[in-house]
């Protein structure tokens, strides 16, 4: 009896030291791994146990992680160690909130649970051998966040003594457990705000998206060890929100599904965006529990096929204004920092974009400015125009032997062959180049005007002359006159011209002053001013006045060689103009070009090419809207038995009808019949013709 109880005294003396040395070691704990080689090395002392376990409550107490785990485990053998010791676990698992109610470790035997639908980490410890279990929640000022866990192969190993030594040490392992924790906290919050400084001032220093990206990859990978889903931005219509940035390796294998999700339209008022941007902390996104409430099956979907739990998002503001969203692909992310980074990145990412638009609008400027610049290149420079064949360069040595002399030059050419080109052309290459060429469209005042219109009228000169009027030939003093569709000026109006052209002065309607002018003449018509002449509708005296040195433009028909060329400046003009990107056309539609006999000349091509190119969503165009049958073809064969005026009127009416009743203007019925739009007005009502006869 002595002896057993000599051999009690020398095994309670034996735990006491053990105990005590425990003590007198956790004191001098700073860290998870002196607490661990205290616990493996002082309490094996005192309790026989196979392996240990402590954990750690989240903040908001839901879950809990593993806080230290035995090195020398068998459990470690295992593929699965590193998920079990990572996950986090839900308290209400049946074990661990079963150890939080009690003020007493609880013993657990492991072969009474239902081992396929326990926490990873028991299965584990049960593979490697665990039977047995004994936890206890170690008591803090508010809340029991640690707790210890011992495993035994065998049942039975921990006993009352093995539960009285727990009970012992409890609070000091409990105090040691909180000041690591606490120590680790303020190193983390010091970690944090060093990692956020280094950030800011990398951020500072982004200019463009791709320094952006960089950034952000690099913090993520090394910091936070996550990866960057999708950085979404709200666009100016405060609806859509666009991919901004994204990481692409991270969804090599669910490229269709990336393709599908990133190229749809997401707007802010989409579930999961709408939580995000609603939000004022970042959210975690339990993909399981979202999966359950049936939210968003596509995203939910995506996310299950990466292999994740958890995602999380959080809203990128400036100024309390949404920017955007962020997404990232990871199972643990620290939200504090991830709500200083978003922080940063909102303002690097406003910042960009306000640079990207003010350099938008830069460009778009020193586009706008380019064009204008080829207009003026393209209108004014005689170098400029398009064409290289033997027509075009009968036309330019001929310009080259006048422009510099002050001689009357007559254009003659059919409708859309560039008259006014070739006559600016002419002015830039004279010696009046420094002033203004001034234009008159003969075709287009009315008999009533024209004559005010080139000569001028001082005030009260007639009914509305309510101040004086300056001329044409007055604002064309020293310079060039065109005068274009020469041939519809009036006949009245035509001697009076010859008379300015002969003299070389005028006088304003009104006036009784001789004004002096020194004017070139660069006149234009697409008629044939010879036969106008024989039929009385022009004067010949006027005609060889003006026929001084005639210029004959080439229809395009005859300029077969320069179709392509011109059909190509034109679609890079109205490229610039539109903002199209068309590079060519296809061998098909350069072939019908050629093959068409283009009426309209090269006004005709141009609005041709300007209309396929804002119609084409290609680079090549492959199709081009030729008119299929001229209004020509299309008039019927008058009977013998009518009369002219009965012929006529049918003419006209089946022309109007072609024309969809438009009478004036570029591409007009008057055009095409090539009579003055007044004088196709007198023969409507002349033949009285109405809108029903054609509409």
């Amino acid at each position: 009896m002595r002896m057993l109880r000599n051999e009690e005294l020398a095994e309670k003396e034996r735990i006491n030291d053990a105990l005590l040395e425990l003590s007198n070691r956790m004191v001098k704990v700073r860290d998870r791994k002196d607490l661990l080689h205290v616990i493996n090395s002082g309490l094996r002392k005192a309790i026989n146990f196979t392996a240990c376990v402590m954990t750690i409550l989240d903040e908001v107490h839901q879950t809990y992680n593993a806080f230290l785990t035995d090195p020398e485990s068998k459990s470690r053998d295992y593929a699965v160690y590193n998920e079990a010791i990572s996950t986090p676990y839900p308290v209400g698992d049946g074990i661990y909130d079963v150890a939080a109610r009690s003020e007493e470790p609880v013993l657990f035997d492991m072969r009474n649970f239902d081992v396929e639908n326990a926490p990873v980490w028991f299965k584990l410890h049960y593979a490697a051998g665990a039977r047995e279990m004994l936890i206890k929640a170690l008591p803090g000022e508010d809340v029991r966040r640690h707790s210890l866990i011992l495993f035994s192969d065998e049942t039975g190993t921990f006993d009352d003594c093995a539960v009285h030594i727990i009970e012992r040490i409890a609070s000091q392992l409990s105090t040691a457990a909180s000041n690591i924790t606490a120590n680790e906290e303020i190193l983390n919050r010091e970690s944090e705000k060093s990692f956020l400084l280094d950030f800011s001032q990398n951020i500072a220093a982004v200019r463009t998206k791709p320094d952006l990206e960089a950034a952000i990859s690099d913090a993520l990978e090394h910091l936070l060890s996550t990866r960057l889903a999708m950085i979404r931005v709200i666009e100016d219509d405060g609806v859509t929100l666009t991919p901004y940035l994204w990481d692409i390796s991270l969804f090599a294998g669910v490229m269709d599904m990336f393709d599908q999700l990133a190229n749809r339209r997401a707007t802010v008022d989409e579930y999961f965006f709408a939580q995000v941007l609603a939000s004022r902390e970042p959210i975690v996104i339990d993909i399981a529990e979202e999966e359950r409430k049936g939210s968003s099956p596509n995203y939910i979907a995506f996310w299950k096929r990466l292999g994740l739990k958890n995602v999380y998002a959080a809203a990128l503001r400036v100024r309390q204004e949404n920017l955007g969203t962020m997404f990232f692909l990871s199972d643990n992310l620290n939200l504090n920092l991830l709500k200083g980074l978003c922080a940063q990145i909102s303002i690097a990412i406003s910042n960009i974009r306000a640079n990207e638009k003010i350099l938008a609008y830069k460009q778009l400027l020193e586009i706008e400015n380019d064009q204008l610049k080829e207009q003026i290149r393209t209108i004014y420079n005689f170098s400029e125009i398009v064409g290289s064949g033997p027509e075009m360069q009968e036309v330019y040595h001929l310009m080259s032997l006048v422009a510099d002399s002050a001689s009357t030059v007559l254009l003659l050419g059919e409708t859309g062959t560039g008259k006014e080109l070739i006559a600016r052309a002419i002015h830039n290459a004279s010696p009046r180049r420094d002033k203004l060429m001034i234009k008159v469209n003969c075709a287009a005042l009315p008999a009533s005007l024209i004559e005010s219109e080139l000569f001028g009228h001082e005030k009260g000169a007639f009914t509305g002359a309510v101040e004086r009027r300056i001329g044409k030939f007055e604002l064309a003093d020293q310079s060039t006159l065109f005068l274009d569709e020469i041939g519809e000026m009036p006949l009245e109006a035509q001697v009076k011209l010859l008379r300015v052209l002969q003299e070389k002065e005028l006088e304003r309607i009104g006036g009784k002053t001789t004004i002096k002018v020194d004017v070139r003449i660069i006149a234009a018509t697409n008629r044939n001013l010879e036969e106008e002449v024989r039929a009385g509708r022009f004067r010949s005296d006027l005609y060889y006045r003006l026929n001084v040195f005639p210029i004959v433009l080439p229809p395009l028909r005859n300029r077969r060689d320069d179709i392509v060329p011109l059909t190509h400046f034109f679609a890079d003009r109205y490229n610039k103009t539109s903002g199209r990107k068309v590079t060519g056309f296809s061998p098909r539609v350069i072939q019908e070009l050629q093959a068409y006999p283009w009426p309209g000349n090269v006004r005709e091509l141009e609005h041709l090419v300007e209309r396929s190119v804002l119609l084409s969503e290609d680079a090549i165009i492959r199709e081009i809207h030729l008119p299929k049958l001229r209004p020509e073809e299309k008039m019927p064969v008058a009977p013998l038995s009518r009369t002219l005026s009965e012929v006529e009127r049918t003419y006209i009416i089946e022309v109007l009808r072609q024309f969809q009743g438009k009478i004036s203007g570029m591409d007009g019925a008057a055009e095409f019949l090539d009579i003055p739009a007044t004088t196709l007005h007198s023969k409507i009502k002349k033949l009285k013709i109405s809108k029903a006869d054609y509409f």
